[in-house]
């Protein structure tokens, strides 16, 4: 709101300066000004005006009066005016706008971004009537339609008409009308499909802006805007070869087709002879039919070329030189972000007014051509993300002019050159990602002008040049990953504008110490590394004070002893902090508070103790927490709930004791790596771990955890092969966030090995439960886990067998379920595992043949050492020998095992059921008279029934078989 109110106030004075101009410039004619009534009438109009305004930051503080919201209607009495404008302001939908019909002598109009909404459709009526000399209108960015603006055909006398950023989604028959316009922006409105004809009347036209909608083709009849100099039609849906439409329109000047799907340029192309500027970037270009070099021989007036982001190759760059043209007018050459596979064009020095190439992210090769040094003029040269290669040229002290240079990520090899010094108006220069050897110039100290310079990532060696701390407008600094040594000598007194020093991955010694007689504030800087030297000593306990602005702090990989210094939770802008691999002792400061902008704490691989402090709780925020390798104790904090958006916490390789939590997987949502291992954790794995459905590592090994593994296991969707890699939830790609992951670090065992796992850890995905006190089966769910890359669950107490599935988990590389009590034959679907490189089912009572399909023929007899029941190769014992005897117990797995349980169980349930029903009926006849007495006498009743029943049966049956026999003799 606060730069909203700034824009009223500035547009109101703006409105008043040309309203007094315009009355100055008409009542000065009158003989009697003083008493002029058209003085008096316009000075009550402007006090009324300024008495409805409202000024928050005082910028009309010589008046005396407030600000209001609406529009003053006291100017519809100032009727001689001229030009009005009211655009950009923040005035209220209420606002009264009859008085511009007031307004008969009004030729200029300005009112966009203003919200005028409907109500100026009458009043445009209006002006129609009383205005007809009106000639400028901007209406631009308002929320019109089409149907708001009717009233316009009846204005021929415009000129000038701005009508973009409106919803007109369509264009009325009475444009046409418009025979005087010379200047027609509708851009951003929504249109679609081909050209209006409504337009083809107004051949008078020399501005048309069509950007920012969806038309897809140019009509037949475009061709008579023949006095048409300024064309805007990027960002449409333009496809295929430039229209033919606009062969003949040779006046053309300024020609915009950028961010459309044009595929080709046509040969007449270059017939366009008067441009000045054309601009087909981001576009689909695959071929042209004239080349780079015979558009500019033929386009001597040109001065801006775009041709960035297309597809094309190095056929279409020619080879002809540019003599035909006595001058060449072009100041920018824009080829970047194509596909040009050959040597830099050595034409291109011709262009003796060059003040900007950029050729950036192409496939150029080779060295820079000697006729580079004839851009006298040039200013700006990109030449980055190449395969350009040979030395620095000698020629580039000669181009005084040169102001940007960045020639990263190429093969330069050789020195910096020397004759830098001459570069006064230098103000970038990278040459990072090179092959670049020697020492540092010192004569880079004389580019006072010098802002940012990047030499990192090659194989500078030596120390670092004192005379770089002449460069007092310095605002990035970065030397990193060289093999500079000797003592760190930036004096950041002098380079007070250091915004982001970065000096890593190098072999610099010295202390980071300030003077506590000679304190100073290093008030600018943000980013500071010093991480991967040698670095001692201890930090400075005020050092949060010392750069107040600090967002970054990454010393890790040092010599840094001493404890962690508390002035760095006052650092309001703090969001990584890395210090880790260093010497540091003692306890983290429990003085934490959230400032909405954490991502990062490393304290890893330090000396630190005690327990985790529980302001960490605060930082909800907090993407990333390293603080394995250390000594610290105690159990899983309440307070870590609060780090809902943690992507990677590492607590292994320390002393924490206690249980996991079960409330870990609501609080732990978006949790991709979950690091505990070596600690002295116990109890049994909480059910919810199975919540933790973004889950891509988890380490629990080397604790004290006890019981199954949880028969969910199978729930964590993060080791799916559907899960997509590793990254922060909504962010993108180009986020810092995304870029964090790059550098993050985490120690992994797999494959029997440990490795650090860096760049490459967004793709792996791993589960390592070796080394506790687990006991049952292996959940047969774990089979779902297909996007497994490592499963260790050995060192345990697991018995049962392999899950026959397992051949399922096609994307696992490591498979180490030794030293437990599983059994069982060696599933034949592991043969599916073709990935498999490393499978360890050592010390187990695994029986029967080993598998000898893909794979498996790779294998030692180490991965099978301990099971004297298993079979063929690699091992000695071969499958036919063995004693009879051994018979089928040698075979015998679980499911023997639970048929028998199963029966001892119904056995003992049918025992169970049997003994309930008996006691429950005589006890309560023991204890109940009365019904003992109801339960024999109806016992007595029953009996006496079923004597009877029987008696009388058998004596039918016995006279049945009488009568039988008498019938048989």
């Amino acid at each position: 709101m606060g730069i909203g109110y700034q824009n009223v106030a500035a547009c109101a004075v703006l409105v008043l300066v040309m309203v007094m101009a315009e009355i100055a410039g008409i009542c000065a004619n009158s003989s009697t000004l003083l008493h002029s009534p058209c003085l008096e009438r316009e000075r009550q109009a402007l006090v009324k005006f300024k008495a409805s305004l409202t000024d928050p930051f005082n910028m009309l503080s010589s008046w005396h009066a407030g600000f209001g919201g609406r529009i003053p209607s006291n100017l519809g009495n100032l009727t001689n005016l001229h030009f009005l404008d009211l655009s950009d302001n923040e005035f209220s939908r209420d606002s009264n706008i009859n008085w511009i019909s007031q307004l008969p002598l009004l030729e200029h109009l300005n009112m966009m971004g203003s919200f005028i909404y409907n109500e100026f459709q009458v009043n445009i009526i209006n002006l129609t009537i009383t205005a007809p000399n009106l000639q400028f209108l901007n209406l631009a960015a308002n929320g019109l339609s089409v149907s708001n603006l009717d009233a316009l055909q009846n204005m021929t006398s415009l000129v000038h008409l701005d009508l973009g950023w409106n919803n007109l989604t369509s264009v009325s028959s009475w444009f046409g009308n418009f025979k005087k316009l010379e200047y027609l922006d509708l851009s951003g409105c929504g249109l679609h499909g081909p050209i209006p004809n409504a337009f083809q009347n107004a051949t008078s036209i020399e501005f048309l802006d069509l950007s920012k909608n969806s038309f897809d083709s140019l009509p037949s009849w475009f061709h008579k805007f023949e006095k048409l100099k300024h064309l805007f039609l990027s960002s449409n849906n333009f496809q295929g070869t430039i229209p033919v439409a606009l062969q003949n329109i040779t006046s053309i000047e300024f020609l915009e087709l950028s961010r459309n799907s044009f595929t080709s340029v046509p040969s007449w192309f270059i017939e366009l002879k008067k441009l000045v500027n054309l601009n087909l970037s981001i576009n689909k270009l695959t071929s042209m039919e004239c080349s780079i070099s015979s558009i500019l021989k033929n386009m001597c007036h040109l001065k801006t070329l775009n041709i960035g982001g297309n597809k094309l190759r190095k056929e279409f760059i020619g080879n002809s030189d540019l003599s035909t043209c006595i001058r060449h007018d072009l100041e920018n050459l824009d080829l970047s972000e194509n596909e040009f596979n050959d040597h830099l064009p050595s034409w291109l020095g011709q262009l003796e007014n060059l003040g900007n190439l950029d050729l950036q992210d192409n496939f150029f090769y080779g060295p820079i051509p000697s006729s580079f040094g004839k851009l006298l003029k040039l200013k700006i040269l990109y030449l980055s993300n190449n395969k350009l290669e040979g030395e620095l040229p000698d020629f580039m002290g000669q181009l005084v002019n040169l102001q940007v240079v960045d020639l990263s990520n190429n093969s330069f090899n050789g020195t910096i050159t020397q004759n830098l010094e001459q570069l006064v108006n230098l103000q970038y220069f990278d040459v990072s990602n090179n092959y670049l050897t020697g020492s540092i110039p010192s004569s880079l100290g004389q580019l006072i002008n010098l802002t940012s310079l990047d030499l990192s990532n090659n194989y500078l060696k030596g120390i670092i040049p004192t005379s770089l701390n002449q460069l007092v407008n310095l605002s990035w600094l970065d030397l990193s990953r060289n093999k500079l040594d000797g003592r760190i000598c930036i004096d950041f007194q002098k380079l007070v504008n250091l915004f982001n020093l970065d000096l890593s991955s190098n072999n610099l010694y010295g202390t980071i110490t300030v003077e506590e007689s000679h304190p100073f504030i290093i008030s600018k800087m943000s980013y500071l590394n010093l991480s991967y030297n040698q670095i001692s000593g201890s930090l400075p306990e005020h050092i949060g004070h010392i750069m107040p602005n600090l967002w970054s702090l990454i010393l890790g990989n040092n010599l840094i002893n001493g404890s962690i210094p508390k002035s760095l939770c006052q650092v309001d802008d703090l969001r990584i902090l890395d210090l880790s691999k260093n010497r540091l002792s003692g306890k983290i400061p429990n003085c934490w508070k959230d400032n909405k902008l954490w991502e990062e704490i490393n304290l890893s691989s330090n000396k630190l103790s005690g327990a985790v402090p529980s302001s960490f709780g605060n930082l909800s925020s907090l993407f990333w927490l390293h603080l394995n390798n250390n000594s610290l104790h105690g159990e899983f904090l309440a307070s870590m709930r609060n780090l809902s958006q943690l992507l990677i916490m590492d607590l292994g390789e320390n002393q924490l004791s206690g249980t996991i939590p079960s409330w870990s997987a609501n609080t732990f949502s978006s949790l991709q790596i979950l690091r505990l291992r070596q600690n002295r954790l116990s109890g049994s794995i909480p059910l919810q771990i199975c919540e933790l459905s973004s889950i891509k590592i988890l380490d629990l090994s080397r604790n004290n955890l006890n019981g199954p593994i949880p028969w969910c296991i199978g729930n964590l969707r993060g080791m799916n092969l559907e899960a997509p890699a590793l990254s922060p939830p909504s962010l993108v790609a180009e986020s810092p966030i995304a870029e964090g992951w790059k550098t993050e670090d985490v120690i992994e065992v797999m494959k029997g090995r440990e490795f650090h796992y860096t760049k490459i850890l967004i793709l792996v995905v791993m589960m390592d439960l070796s080394e506790n006190n687990l006991v049952g089966s292996i959940p047969k769910g774990i089979t779902l886990l297909n996007g497994l890359h490592s499963l260790n669950l050995s060192n345990n107490h697991l018995i049962g067998k392999i899950p026959n599935m397992i051949g399922n988990m096609r994307s696992l590389e490591s498979f180490d379920v030794s030293s437990n009590q599983l059994s069982g034959t060696i599933p034949s679907s592991m043969s599916a595992l073709t990935l498999l490189s490393h499978l360890n089912l050592s010390h187990n009572d695994f029986s029967g043949p080993i598998p000898t399909d893909n794979q498996f023929s790779t294998y030692d007899s180490s991965s099978y050492a301990g099971n004297p029941y298993l079979c063929g190769s690699p091992l000695p014992n071969k499958c036919g020998y063995l004693p009879e005897d051994h018979g089928s117990s040698e075979f015998e797995d679980e499911d023997s095992n639970l048929d028998k349980l199963e029966k001892w169980l119904f056995y003992f349930v049918i025992a169970i059921g049997f003994a309930t029903g008996f006691w429950g009926v005589i006890g309560t006849l023991w204890f109940k008279k009365t019904w003992r007495h109801v339960y024999f006498r109806w016992v007595e009743d029953l009996a006496d029934t079923i004597y009877v029943t029987t008696a009388i049966r058998m004596a039918k049956l016995k006279k049945w078989m009488m009568m039988r026999s008498r019938v048989v003799v």
